[in-house]
């Protein structure tokens, strides 16, 4: 376990410098894992998870089209004149709506949706966008906590447990909305009471005419179509038999083929090309490297026996075991990417069940690891794919997001998140 672990932390420490783009590290240790022989390049190749890449590569086309059609710009002064264009009351209003989206979309998709209509407000009020962007970063993950269908782990748990849409909401939800208001009244008290806009900018917001937004009319029904058909695709995505990554590519498709028309030939390959510029292929190439490596390490045993470990220390109790799931798959999620995580402790927990009192007993020990997991991702920058995600969107956009700058408020009020849950674990199942 040795060398791939030490492979891992020194990965780690240059992407903690940030003083190389952290694609570049990844894919370079990724390289190293495979060529040192960690791993083969077929069990490399098995440990990436292309659904993801999928859903991502489909969701930042949709998300680029739709962009040109003016349609973000729209909704943002829409919504800025709906909270009278108060900075905190938009900081506030976009956590909601970030929160409440992600619970039925997967988060990453969600925040490409929402991050562009961040940008917009933002330099419209002429406020810092960092303050709004962390916080959609938390209530993306916060919100997909709630449902099977909201984070990757709840889906991986909810196959491996047989658990329902209906067990999450019913488990999960109250959770949720306690540790959304938490953190909301924290991050009011962080950024949100010193956010400030001239009246003179405030005025002008009040006064655009949203419509005026609107680049190219003909693609708006296009983009709302095909946007609300892949929310209800992905929605009943296991009615279809179908997997989000194949759902977001047929979308983006979709729109693709909408948006270029009867063109002239140059004209059709340009749209196009256009199209496959908006994803964030460092972001993506990001992921790809983060998968080998975690892959690397899972093969050596380092996962399974962090794993062991974390239920070593339980002595057999369900109610320790759940806790222990709950702070502990919290952290790992935080310094590791949480889905991993999630497939490396799911066997382990299938295995104790039988000593533990059969499935039903360790109920609480899953729904423990759900909320460890999921929230555990806004621990750090690379805890979940929508920070990446929404990382990738601000190096692209010339504000970028320092590791150490997100992880010094990200961590602690992780933290803070995994305490309300502790309590809400011990009074709701035990």
């Amino acid at each position: 376990m040795l060398f791939p672990a030490a492979l891992f932390v020194v990965s780690y420490g240059l992407i903690m410098t940030e003083r190389l783009n952290r694609a570049v590290i990844v894919i370079l240790a990724a390289g190293i894992a495979i060529a040192l022989g960690f791993l083969t390049q077929a069990e490399a190749i098995d440990s990436i998870d292309f659904n993801t890449l999928a859903l991502l590569i489909g969701t930042m086309i949709i998300v680029g089209i739709t962009k040109k059609s003016g349609l973000f710009g729209y909704l943002a002064i829409r919504t800025a004149q709906a909270l009278h264009a108060s900075p905190a009351g938009i900081l506030a209003g976009l956590s909601l709506v970030t929160a409440f989206i992600s619970a039925f979309l997967p988060n990453a998709t969600t925040v490409l949706f929402i991050v562009p209509v961040t940008f917009v407000i933002a330099s419209e009020l002429r406020v810092p966008v960092y303050p709004f962007l962390f916080a959609e970063i938390f209530a993306s993950n916060i919100g997909g906590t709630a449902t099977l269908i909201g984070d990757p782990p709840n889906m991986l748990i909810g196959s491996a447990a047989h658990l329902s849409f209906d067990d999450f909401l019913f488990a999960l939800a109250p959770a949720v909305v306690l540790v959304f208001a938490v953190q909301t009244l924290l991050l009011h008290f962080l950024w949100g009471r010193s956010l400030r806009a001239e009246q003179s900018d405030r005025a002008r917001i009040m006064a655009i005419r949203a419509k005026g937004a609107i680049a190219d009319a003909r693609l708006v029904p296009a983009s709302l179509g095909v946007i609300l058909g892949l929310i209800a695709a992905l929605v009943f995505a296991g009615e279809l038999g179908l997997e989000a990554g194949t759902i977001a590519l047929l979308a983006a498709g979709l729109l693709m083929l909408l948006d270029h028309g009867p063109r002239p030939r140059g004209a059709r390959t340009e749209t196009v090309t256009g199209a496959f510029m908006e994803v964030d292929w460092v972001t993506i190439f990001f992921f790809i490297g983060l998968f080998v490596m975690v892959g690397a390490i899972a093969k050596a045993g380092v996962l399974g026996y962090l794993g062991r470990a974390l239920l070593a220390a339980t002595g057999g109790d369900v109610r320790v075991t759940a806790l222990v799931m709950l702070w502990g798959g919290a952290i790992v999620s935080a310094l590791l990417d949480n889905i991993p995580v999630v497939i490396a402790l799911i066997p382990l927990i299938k295995g104790i069940a039988p000593a533990m009192g059969g499935d039903a007993a360790i109920l609480p020990i899953w729904w423990s690891l759900a909320l460890g997991a999921c929230l555990g991702g806004n621990g750090t920058l690379i805890g979940s794919a929508a920070n990446l995600t929404v990382a990738g969107i601000a190096d692209r956009s010339g504000t970028p997001i320092g590791f150490w700058r997100f992880n010094a408020a990200g961590f602690p009020l992780m933290l803070v998140s995994i305490a309300v849950c502790h309590v809400y674990v011990l009074w709701r199942f035990f």
